[in-house]
């Protein structure tokens, strides 16, 4: 999938010698000759979807980007516009390419951050209201906005952010749903983004405050505070104790400056949405190259999305450091697979039709452009949803494929920063992590042009190299890291957008 093995003829891009299909540049009508593919159009090819340019049998399968993406379920002519009406899924897979990790050489960077008392560098400097349970969310939220009035005295502060969830009641007080909503809700706030924490509970929940201070060894001070909703007597006081504990908290969070600080402390969490055929051929790809640069640095991405990796979790097993870390990416497909029988459900329940309109066939394909994300680099680590991540390098954490569930673990397990393609246009933004939204083509990116941050379409016109727009996004990222305010940002995303796995039975 490097951008060396791409060619492109009239209409049309191959993206690997070996591929039985070619992917069109723009809408092309029937009876359209693609030269240098000695193929005829049988039929109207919409933008990013795919053609034939040999005859495919049922049975046979059918290639992209070297690896195969589904096989024929009819005959398919040479000329024909090949998709969900004449591919399925299948279970084979091409071996794995050996492809060298990119090298660019690249300078010493640093961008502008906070560095806390552990070490750890953020990229942003809010305060979090956060919520034990659901019971507690609203006057979270008043707090968060009433709070906000005080901020023209601590110009330091980015904001004051309400991270309130559904859970909290109604489950086990031990087992794998307690533990993964806890440690969502406390690597959430330990996030280097936050300065300092006001946890607020009803008093009745399952997760109790005590128990949770006790866990994690927090004390009170100018950097956490919390209370019940039950204890101060009610809404209306606990709005006013929140307020109260809000003064306590905002001037440490103030006394935080930015300083120069080494690329190596960025941890990017990696995310693709909405997405479309383009994803896999630009934005991905590109971003892919961006992140290789930052490794190079020192730094850290983090890819995820489990459901939307398979398919081509054989490219990253071929990657893994060691064998103990493919087979630690081996337990989650095999967990995730286990996971979706019982649940009546299969992997192959993607794409969703925003894709599929997009050009995506099966989810092997989507599953192919995905991996692009996580660049050439070798995988270093594989950790469970939300765990903190402890390597620098490329790195797996399990989440499922929904894009806010997926970043909130990416963001609780330390991400400071997000990448996130997207094809179709995705609106989302993430509070405290600064998300920068990469578009995969021209014709979207024109027209959400409020909501993404970079353009990736030139690759596909041939304006532009996947190195030239992944430098561009390297750049991007440093300069957000720095305080560059996002287009989500702008617009006010990130209070809406914590959304916490959640496995099991609510009782």
């Amino acid at each position: 999938m490097a951008n060396s093995r791409r060619s492109k003829n009239a209409g049309v891009i191959r993206l690997h010698p070996a591929d039985n299909v070619v992917v069109a540049l723009t809408a092309l009508p029937a009876d359209t000759s693609i030269g240098g593919e000695n193929v005829v159009t049988l039929d109207a090819i919409p933008f990013g979807h795919k053609i034939a340019t040999k005859a495919i049998r049922k049975g046979e399968p059918v290639r992209k980007y070297g690896q195969v993406l589904g096989v024929a379920t009819a005959d398919i002519e040479a000329g024909a516009h090949v998709h969900v009406h004449n591919v399925g899924f299948s279970d084979l897979r091409s071996e794995a390419e050996k492809i060298a990790a990119f090298r660019s050489d690249e300078r010493p960077r640093s961008f502008m951050g906070f560095k806390r008392a552990d070490g750890r560098v953020g990229t942003r400097n809010y305060v979090a209201v956060l919520t034990s349970v659901n019971c507690s969310a609203t006057v979270a939220k008043f707090i968060a906005e009433q709070g906000r009035s005080l901020l023209k005295d601590y110009p330091n502060v980015d904001g004051i952010v309400p991270i309130v969830h559904h859970s909290g009641c109604g489950m086990p007080s031990n087992g794998e749903l307690y533990d993964l909503l806890v440690r969502t809700l406390w690597g959430t706030a330990h996030n280097p983004n936050f300065a300092a924490v006001l946890l607020v509970g009803l008093g009745c929940e399952v997760p109790q405050i005590a128990r949770i201070q006790k866990d994690y060894a927090i004390e009170a001070g100018s950097k956490f505070q919390s209370y019940t909703i039950q204890d101060v007597g009610g809404t209306r006081l606990a709005v006013e104790e929140g307020l109260n504990r809000l003064k306590l908290l905002l001037p440490e969070a103030d006394a935080a400056k930015r300083t120069e600080q080494p690329a190596s402390e960025l941890i990017v969490g990696l995310q693709c949405g909405a997405s479309d055929a383009w994803s896999g051929i630009t934005g991905n790809p590109a971003l892919g190259n961006a992140c290789d640069r930052l490794v190079e640095l020192g730094g850290t991405v983090i890819l995820s999305e489990t459901p939307e990796i398979y398919g081509a979790e054989h490219l990253l097993y071929a990657r893994a450091a060691s064998p103990e870390i493919a087979e630690r990416l081996r337990e989650r497909i095999v967990w995730w697979e286990n996971y979706t029988r019982i649940n009546g459900m299969e992997m192959n329940n993607n794409p969703s039709p925003g894709n599929k309109a997009g050009g995506i066939t099966t989810i092997l394909e989507k599953s192919l452009g995905a991996v692009a994300k996580a660049g050439t680099s070798p995988l270093m680590e594989v950790v469970e949803y939300a765990k903190p991540i402890t390597q620098h390098g490329l790195v797996y954490m399990d989440s499922p494929g929904l894009d806010p569930c997926s970043a909130t673990g990416q963001v609780a397990s330390g991400a400071n920063l997000i990448a996130f393609t997207t094809g179709r246009g995705s609106a989302y933004g993430c509070k405290p992590t600064p998300t920068v939204k990469l578009a995969t083509n021209t014709t979207m990116y024109e027209h959400m042009k409020e909501d993404m941050d970079l353009n990736c379409g030139p690759i596909a016109t041939g304006d532009a190299s996947v190195e030239d727009i992944g430098e561009q996004i390297l750049d991007l990222m440093i300069e957000t890291a720095s305080g560059k305010r996002t287009k989500s940002e702008e617009l006010g995303y990130g209070d809406m957008e914590f959304v916490p796995w959640h496995i099991g039975a609510v009782m």
